[in-house]
């Protein structure tokens, strides 16, 4: 019996930091173009206070997503110990494209996937590259994706990269602008032939609702009156964070009994780092469908606090630094059954039973 398993992790982390005080300069307004009551130190404040973010890193000028991209895929081939040349295929998932330092015009053409496959230098015709557009849960999509071709017969070793330079695309009037960062994450997933399943991908759940909520997160014009022609990321944020308390949670429980395990032997949950409030009560949630009131210490790592939110990158760069215990005292062991989780735009969801 084939599985898939993760071989191996690297991420891109910018070395830019912003600051929450770096906003102190800015003119927040609301959505009706009104300037939003209270100084910009208190907008920040409350903010800090409702996400976590204190930091998030930003790439420098020169740097595009396809270069963050290429970075973290370099280091994932090479703790991989793979030849990249053995590569079937290339996943690369983003939203934006590549957008230059001072422009507004996202470049998809080539893709990404392309790119990054060229800046690789991996001449193999048959790793096939592609780009995967999936709101935030992109890179965990990819790794479903992945998984697929693999128990199909279809690829032994899949590069499935997660990548993003939301600074680009942020209005600096539109306090939510704070939320966002840049970063890139990468695995290599492969094939290994087993008559029994104790590594690997045991299951997974996917869904999209897009009636209603394909709004919630959208291109819209900024908040101050200008340029009406240029298009920055917005969010319905009290739309979002009721949909994600709903439905992320019963998306965890679907893939975990559907794994067969139980949740008590759940020892991590990677989870999209989009606000720590949030995060937070989806894990609190998802212990109440099983009747359990008190969540176990230490079973979410966080890297919101310093690292924003990259969207498709914050869960491949998350499990990166557990695996590399570079988060606090977090770490997976051999054996470990982890639980990878996402909400975005579409609105999508999705989520990942592993077992290392």
């Amino acid at each position: 019996m084939g599985i898939s398993y993760f071989r191996g992790f690297g991420s891109y982390i910018p070395e830019a930091i912003k600051k929450n005080e770096d906003f102190h300069v800015n003119t927040f307004y609301d959505e009706n173009k009104e300037i939003l009551a209270g100084s910009p130190e208190l907008i920040t404040r409350k903010f800090e206070k409702i996400t976590g973010i204190q930091n998030r890193r930003y790439a420098s000028n020169h740097e595009l997503t396809s270069d963050l991209g290429a970075k973290a895929a370099e280091l994932a081939i090479k703790k991989s110990g793979i030849d990249k040349e053995a590569i079937d295929h290339i996943i690369v998932a983003h939203n934006f494209g590549n957008v230059n330092h001072g422009d507004v015009q996202s470049v998809i053409m080539p893709s990404l996937a392309s790119k990054i496959k060229q800046s690789l230098n991996i001449h193999n015709p048959r790793a096939v590259a592609y780009d995967l557009i999936f709101g935030c849960p992109g890179w965990v999509q990819g790794v479903i994706q992945a998984d697929s071709f693999i128990k199909s017969g279809m690829a032994t070793n899949v590069l499935v990269i997660g990548c993003e330079t939301l600074s680009r695309v942020l209005d600096p009037h539109d306090r939510d602008s704070m939320i966002f960062a840049d970063g890139a994450g990468a695995c290599i997933l492969s094939s290994k032939e087993t008559s029994s399943i104790e590594e690997g991908i045991l299951s997974y759940s996917s869904v999209t609702h897009a009636i209603e909520e394909a709004d919630y997160l959208y291109c819209g014009e900024s908040y101050r009156s200008g340029n009406e022609q240029t298009k920055y990321i917005k969010m319905k944020g009290r739309k979002i964070y009721e949909y994600a308390l709903s439905n992320v949670p019963l998306g965890m429980k679907e893939t975990l009994d559907k794994s067969g395990k139980s949740i008590y032997d759940v020892k991590k949950i990677f989870l999209h780092q989009a606000n720590e409030k949030m995060d937070d009560a989806i894990v609190e949630r998802f212990y109440n469908l099983y009747g359990i009131t008190d969540v176990p210490k230490d079973i979410m790592p966080m890297s919101i606090k310093h690292l924003g939110n990259s969207s498709v990158a914050t869960i491949p760069t998350l499990i990166d630094l557990v695996i590399e215990k570079n988060l606090d005292d977090h770490e997976v062991k051999k054996g470990d059954v982890v639980i990878i989780a996402s909400v975005g735009a579409g609105m999508n969801i999705n989520a990942i039973t592993y077992q290392f």
